[in-house]
């Protein structure tokens, strides 16, 4: 069941696709690089994928069938196994009587068809279809998987062994022996396989793993946002923290005192690197995995949501050789994803950059890494003290938490080294008295700081959303938490609103729930506001001004604050206002 070339280039000119000149120089072309010439005609755009599929299910009397519209039944999916359906691209998707529809790429690949023949024990029948169809077909295994994933949790805890737990002293050699043995036994690797293959299906950033007195609850954190996923019977607690210390390499015959480590998840698909904090609580021990995809490529600053003004303000401060630039929120807040972004731009043969951090969480090719260590002595001001004398041209620190740090950071910034760095600040302007309460100089701030960077992270709104004018009473209310006038000025500004229109007029957009986007978000993008320090700001900071006396005259120099630029991506239709408004209250 092969096109022969001759066979394709009759119906290709017959049908008046192409010319005949255009087929031989493709063929030339397949000839040499060993592919085949179909492959060579829609790389050059000759003809589309989808026409070359059809006219190659035409020329063999295979049927053609399109599945991206197709919902599957899952029982019908689940008949050709999904590492099988991904790896040979082939999935079931009708089934009547003993009759089995199969959508393929390959029609040569008689092999898996034999395969789900006698596996399944039906009679199969081959369609062929595009690739776009065959990932539209795949993306529905997860789903299926998740109805799943509850099922084989309630069936495989039945199988965990109950250990006792000693409320005082410590363990003797056999309870140790009976925990290890715990964390081998199938049960419990099943489940805590399970619920880190759920956890990155559902692109979860962390997974919290708590005991109560009844049971053990399960929540993700998706886009931010920290949901109930399941609940667990109380009796595999000990069984699934036991499997978590042996991945992570921890002790596991120590339950009073927390405990910090790490382990990689690596399929064909992903790869992970696992985060773990066990805390001991009052029903035992709360775990919390935060998990790293080692697959993820840096992100530009654009692709972070900074913008115009914003974004040039940041790269000309990327470009001076010494200074020191902030990055300001709170905890989650995707300040350390905004640092390696500045870190990538920076990155080239020419300088020598080293980081000192807590923990490492992205391993960044030609960067030297440290990760602080508290219990030998690595803190911060002890790791930064060490890099000055590594020759560096700049500096990432990940924290600025107290005096030492803080006057080491100001200090490597006036002898010609670039940092970066964050601080814990609500705003821009805040991190400035922040800095002269760590006992940071004024006159030796205002020499070093060239920019400061406040940010939150929002949920993007998915492509069926809902648009919606506000109305009196909702503008009454946002009033409360912004300058609504400042705001109409920016977005006429902006060309978000015409010259004549008032607030109630301006188009804005609400989340619209569908089946595969359940709560109308997916993924999240930055709100930022970028506070340049200019000749005027210095001079606030040597007089010891206050955050808002900082505010003002930034303002006034043209600085967007946070809600202003969230209010600009709220009405080009990128976030709601609901999500700003949630971010910057909290």
């Amino acid at each position: 069941m092969r096109v022969e070339p001759q066979q394709l280039k009759a119906f290709l000119l017959d049908a008046g696709l192409i010319t005949k000149k255009q087929f031989d120089s493709a063929l030339k072309k397949a000839e040499k690089t060993g592919q085949k010439v179909g492959d060579i005609l829609v790389s050059e755009g000759l003809i589309s994928e989808e026409e070359l599929i059809k006219l190659e299910a035409y020329i063999l009397g295979i049927p053609f069938v399109n599945l991206e519209k197709e919902k599957i039944d899952s029982e019908v999916l689940k008949i050709v196994p999904e590492p099988i359906a991904r790896s040979h691209n082939i999935v079931a998707f009708r089934k009547k009587g003993n009759e089995l529809e199969v959508a393929m790429l390959d029609p040569e690949d008689l092999r898996t068809i034999e395969f789900i023949k006698k596996t399944a024990n039906l009679k199969i029948l081959p369609r062929l279809t595009t690739p776009s169809s065959i990932k539209y077909v795949l993306r529905q295994y997860q789903k299926t998987l998740e109805t799943e994933f509850g099922e084989i949790i309630k069936k495989e805890s039945k199988g965990i062994k109950i250990i006792k737990e000693k409320k005082e002293g410590g363990r003797t050699d056999k309870e140790r022996e009976d925990l290890r043995k715990a964390a081998s036994e199938l049960p419990v690797i099943r489940i805590v396989d399970t619920l880190l293959k759920h956890a990155i299906l559902q692109r979860s950033s962390d997974i919290h793993i708590e005991p109560t007195e009844k049971e053990v609850v399960v929540r993700y954190r998706i886009d931010g946002i920290l949901r109930d996923a399941m609940t667990l019977p109380k009796q595999a607690a000990s069984g699934i923290v036991a499997r978590i210390k042996v991945l992570s390499d921890l002790k596991l015959d120590e339950h009073r005192l927390p405990q910090d480590g790490r382990f990689k998840v690596e399929t064909e698909d992903y790869r992970y690197s696992v985060r773990v904090s066990i805390l001991p609580v009052f029903y035992g021990e709360k775990i919390v995995m935060r998990l790293l995809s080692e697959k993820t490529k840096a992100y530009t600053l654009e692709g972070l949501g900074l913008r115009e003004e914003s974004l040039e303000a940041v790269q000309e401060n990327l470009r001076k050789p010494v200074g020191m630039l902030l990055v300001t929120g709170p905890t989650g807040c995707g300040k350390t994803t905004t640092l390696y972004s500045m870190m990538e731009i920076l990155n080239t043969p020419a300088v020598n950059i080293s980081t000192v951090e807590d923990p490492v969480e992205y391993q960044m090719p030609r960067i030297n890494q440290t990760q602080v260590n508290s219990k030998i002595g690595l803190t911060f001001a002890s790791g930064l003290r060490s890099l000055v004398r590594q020759d560096p041209d700049i500096i990432m620190v990940g924290e600025i938490r107290d005096t030492e740090t803080a006057s080491l950071a100001i200090n490597a910034a006036l002898t010609g080294h670039l940092v970066l760095s964050t601080l814990h600040t609500t705003n821009a302007a805040g991190a400035i008295p922040r800095l002269i309460d760590m006992k940071a100089e004024p006159f030796l701030i205002s020499s070093t700081l060239n920019l400061i960077l406040a940010q939150r992270l929002v949920r993007r709104l998915c492509q069926n959303k809902e648009k919606y004018n506000l109305t009196d009473s909702e503008i009454k209310n946002l009033k409360k938490y912004c300058d609504i006038e400042r705001i109409l000025e920016i977005l006429k500004e902006e060309k978000l609103a015409k010259a004549s229109q008032g607030f109630k007029n301006i188009t804005f957009y609400r989340p619209k729930p569908t089946k595969e986007c359940p709560e109308g978000y997916k993924g999240r993008i930055g709100i930022y506001e970028v506070l340049p320090v200019t000749e005027t700001i210095k001079e606030l900071i040597v007089k010891k001004s206050t955050a808002d006396q900082i505010q003002q005259q930034s303002q006034k120099e043209g600085m967007r604050t946070m809600i202003e630029d969230g209010f600009i991506k709220a009405a080009q239709g990128v976030t709601s206002i609901e999500e700003v408004l949630r971010v910057i209250i909290e």
